[in-house]
């Protein structure tokens, strides 16, 4: 059994997660420049066994499609050509940045750490990760 990796797609930078091989423990991996993302998980597939990818769906309060999903939707089409291998999950990422700034504030970081805005892409990966495996751990 392989790992599950998270991404939280965004246009300029993208946070990533995931899993320890036992599927146990969800944690930040890194936010890597969007334009450097397929190299990236190339090389990452490469060093580790990943089965599972689950993207953020960016949607609005009445569950519709966010502007974003315009970049995600071709993301995902090309990550599943790309690696055709990995089954490919989605899942509601509403609220992982703020989420992710609350955590941040409550972990006591200072200011000027919680402008940094990967630390919060990695971090909303993180709740990403952690929400998919709550909800398939309750679905088995």
């Amino acid at each position: 059994m392989g790992r599950i990796m998270a991404i939280d797609y965004g246009v300029r930078r993208t946070g990533l997660a995931v899993t320890d091989p036992e599927r146990i423990i969800a944690g930040s991996l890194a936010t890597v420049e969007t334009q450097k993302l397929m190299d990236y998980l190339k090389d990452y597939f490469d060093r580790e066994v990943v089965d599972t990818i689950v993207v953020g769906e960016a949607k609005h309060m009445d569950n519709t499609p966010s502007e974003s999903m315009q970049y995600i939707e071709p993301f995902v089409k090309q990550l599943a050509k790309i690696f055709p291998d990995k089954q490919i999950a989605r899942i509601d990422e509403r609220f992982t940045s703020k989420i992710a700034f609350q955590t941040m504030i409550d972990g006591g970081l200072g200011r000027k750490k919680r402008s940094n805005k990967a630390l919060i892409d990695s971090i909303s990966a993180t709740l990403i990760l952690q929400n998919y495996m709550q909800l398939t751990a309750n679905n088995n």
